[in-house]
Parts: C-alpha cells; structure tokens; sequence
C-alpha cells in the first residue's frame, strides 16, 4: 500500500547547498520572522503551497498514516539524535533512552541531553489521540533525564554497541569526546558554568572534524573524518572494562582518571591516539561508516564528490576510490547491515545513491546500482532499516524524511494522477524545515526519531518527532486486504446484529 501527504516530483532545477548550513548559529527572531515572511510571499507569487500549509495538511493525515506520533518542541536546535538502551518494558509501552544535544547562541552552554522516552507500542494509541499536539509544546512522552555541558556544539552522537551507556560526540574541534552518560554528573546549564569533562578524548585530526562519526557494531573501535581529509580510526578497548555485560558497572574510565566536573581544557580527561590514519580524499571527509561485519572495513564520503572503501590490512590507501559517485559534495553514507554488499550515499545534488561494493565503477567513475530522486534539496542522513534488508530513510533540507524500499523498484505507483519516485512508499512531512538527523529504533523497528531545525522557518530553535508508521503501509499487500476484509466483515456483522 503506497500512501503519501506529498506529491514527490523532482524540479529540473537543482539548487546545490553547501553542509555547511548543518551547523550554522541560530538566527536572531526578528531576522528569522523576515526571512520566513518574505518566503511566504514568494511562494504566494509562484502559486506554491507555504510550510505552514503543507504542514496543516499532512497534520490532517495523521490519523491514516501514523499508529503513533509524539512531537516534542525544543528550545534549541539539536543537530543529532540517537535511540539509547531499553530500560524497561510495560503493557502498553516501553522506556527508553534517547540522545539529544542543544545548540545554543552562546547565551546559555551547549549541552549533550540524555532523555527517557516512553514508546507507545503498536496498535495501543488511539487515531484521535496522536493528531491532538500542540507543535509549541514539550511531549509528555519526552523526559530530561541529564544535561552534560558540553565543550563546544554537538554536532554528532553516536553509541557505543559493545556497552550502551558509552557515547561519542563531535563537536567543533580536531578531537572526538568520549562520556560515560551513567557515571557522568547530572549538570545546570547556566552561564558561565563549568564543561563537563568527559571521560576520553581521541586525538588524531589537524583540523576541525565535525560530522563524520561512526561505531564499530563488532569491536569497540570509532571511525572520524574531517576537514583535514583524513579518516581516522581507534580502538578504546584499552579503556573499557567488562564491556559487553552493561549491567556488570564497567566503566570507560581507568582507575587513576576522574569523571566530572572538571574546566573549559578538559585538561584532566586521558587521551588516545589513533590506530590508523587514512588519507585518499581530496576534501573534507562528511561521513564515514563501518562494513557491519568487519571492524577493519569501512568507507567514507566527501565534499570531493568521492566514495572510498578502506581495509586497515591492507595498509593506510584507499582500496576502491569511486570518483563521481554524485554530481556534487557528498553528505552520508551507510552500509546495510543485512547484505555487507549494499552501500547508500546521500548529496547536495538532491538524491541517494545505492551502490553494490562488487561492482562499483564505470569507467573510472561511480556507477551505482539505482539513484532515488524523491528529495527537492540537500541529502543530510540515510540509514538502513534495523529490521528489512531493502527498506532505508533518507532526509533532506527539504524538510522531508522519505522512507524507500528497494524490492518496489519496477512496480508502478499511481499517486493523484502522477507517478511517485521509484521505490519511494513513504514521505513523512511533519517537520517544517530541513531534517538534519534521524535514527531507525533497534528495539522497535519501525519507530523513528527524526529531529529539524526550524530556526528558519518558525520561531522556535528545533522539532523532535517520534513516530510509527501504520503498519497497513508496509505490510505485504495481500496480508493487508484479508486484514481489511476481516475487518469489513466484523463491522458488517455488528451492523446486522443492531438492526435486529
């Protein structure tokens, strides 16, 4: 069943936008409320629907396309959002932990947010209940758990799979931060407060590395690139104790060192340097992800247009460079977990890439398996789907989060009368402006969190969205019309038995 609140054509004119835009400072309010009243009038001028009406119409659609949705309004943007450790399980839903971040204007510290979220379970939230939310409002599903302060914007978190209560974070500097979110004290983000200080710091980069971040899901090893080109790979082994039993109270820490409050230098945190250092690009390096089964494998993308597979065995070289993998910078990257063959690539030239690591170029430049154009701007995140080997998300600066499965490739898709993207069955609009991060939920696969920053086009700093498709969406077609039919049947039975 293919439903969707938006129509997916691609514009012929693609405007290319620079990642910087990721993390940019939020504006002052008076500058934000210009420049969204003058998009509204063009917009009006060229006949276009405004956000705020694209958003009145797919908030009207909740009900049809959501089992579950909770929108949680933030006071600042948060550039990064990751699902922690289920922590308990009861009836009707599940607590979880969930990562956020806080990306001031100076005014107040920048801060790593650890929050506890109740997930709704399937099929136990009622359609009138989940439309019913006031989008200037904080979610009762969302709690602050702790507030680290953090030394420098987030722009980047990322667990650790071997023990869930360890987090990486990039910010805007050369090192990778390392917190142990349990043992770390809770802090008041006033002015002037002292950072935290986390618990390691990996060194290894010349220049400032800002978003590309990865976790090994196999050994406790990270993966960085940056702004010096280079990829830059650890191993924290050395550091962590009783690491794959989280419940044993293992921590990151060494006896001799000190989690805490500590000062602006983090002088007091112990430091690791890399294992390997990777250079082949020829510019900044945006993203980078690990071959899910082999902690020596992994790739990464850069504004140099380029994807490159690396093998920590083989030496420091590049083992496959794709040239040209897009037409512009590359955003992300990821590896699929299900098939170690299949990578996904996201780009300022509006599409996602899938490409098959046996057969990578044509050529001498990427020659990809298929390229999804559902997105009217800038890719900022794909990832894989925890649970099916075809299905991935994709989001934009087009404030879209579009869901995609490759096995649709082929059928076609009639949507009012105009035909829907290849592969695309899902375009979730709930957010307003670009879609800087989403993360599919491990422990319940079809439950995303997504989160936008809506400096732009609102008055507020960011939009955190939990959400679950309904499940008549993505289930097979068949299974789907016995389900209705059942359906149809009871309703017509309990018609029959009132009339007598």
């Amino acid at each position: 069943m293919e439903i969707s609140p938006e129509t997916t054509n691609q514009s012929d004119n693609v405007v290319m936008k620079k990642k910087e835009t990721r993390g940019r400072k939020p504006k002052p309010k008076d500058d934000q409320q210009t420049k969204s009243a003058t998009k509204k009038q063009q917009q009006q001028q060229e006949h276009e629907p405004t956000v705020d009406e694209k958003y009145t119409q797919w908030k009207s659609l909740v009900p049809v396309l959501y089992d579950w949705l909770a929108n949680h309004n933030l006071v600042w943007p948060s550039l990064s959002c990751r699902w922690g450790p289920q922590l308990e399980q009861a009836t009707y839903k599940n607590r979880q932990r969930l990562y956020l971040s806080e990306q001031t204007d100076g005014s107040v510290p920048n801060t790593l947010v650890i929050a506890n979220c109740e997930v709704v379970k399937p099929r136990v939230a009622a359609a009138e209940h989940i439309c019913q939310f006031n989008e200037e409002a904080r979610s009762p599903f969302v709690k602050k758990f702790k507030t680290i302060i953090h030394p420098g914007e987030v722009n980047r978190i990322r667990e650790l799979p071997q023990n869930s209560k360890i987090v990486a974070t990039h910010t805007d500097s050369p090192d990778v931060l390392i917190w142990d979110v349990e043992s770390q004290p809770n802090r008041h983000a006033v002015l002037g407060a002292a950072n935290s200080r986390p618990d390691l710091i990996l060194t290894g980069h010349q220049d400032n590395a800002e978003f590309a971040l990865a976790m090994c899901p196999t050994e406790p090893y990270v993966l960085s690139g940056g702004k010096d080109k280079s990829v830059v790979l650890w191993s924290i082994a050395d550091h962590i104790t009783s690491a794959a039993d989280p419940t044993s109270g293992g921590s990151i820490v060494k006896p001799d060192s000190k989690s805490g409050e500590g000062n602006d230098k983090s002088a007091d945190s112990p430091s690791l340097g890399p294992r390997g250092v990777y250079y082949g690009h020829d510019d900044t390096v945006e993203d980078v992800a690990f071959c899910p089964s082999s902690a020596q494998e992994f790739c990464s993308v850069g504004d140099d247009s380029c994807l490159i597979l690396w093998d920590a065995r083989t030496g420091s070289s590049p083992v496959v460079k794709v040239e040209k993998a897009h037409n512009a910078d590359l955003h992300c990257v990821d590896w699929n977990p299900h098939d170690v063959n299949l990578i996904l690539t996201g780009s300022a030239d509006n599409s996602v890439c899938m490409f098959d690591r046996r057969n990578l170029t044509s050529n001498g430049v990427g020659s990809p398996i298929h390229k999804f154009e559902g997105h009217k701007a800038a890719v900022l995140c794909v990832q894989w789907s925890p649970d099916k080997s075809s299905v991935f998300g994709s989001s934009a600066e087009d404030g879209l989060l579009n869901l995609w499965d490759y096995e649709k490739i082929g059928k076609k898709i009639e949507r009012s009368g105009k035909r829907a993207p290849p592969g695309l069955f899902f375009q979730h609009a709930g957010h307003r402006d670009k879609v800087v991060d989403f993360h599919w939920n491990a422990s319940d696969p079809w439950t995303i969190v997504s989160v936008s920053d809506d400096c732009q086009s609102t008055s507020g700093g960011g939009t955190l969205q939990i959400w679950r498709i309904s499940d008549l969406i993505y289930r097979p077609e068949e299974e789907v019309l016995a389900e209705l039919e059942k359906f149809k049947s009871h309703v017509v039975a309990c018609a029959s038995k009132s009339e007598k």
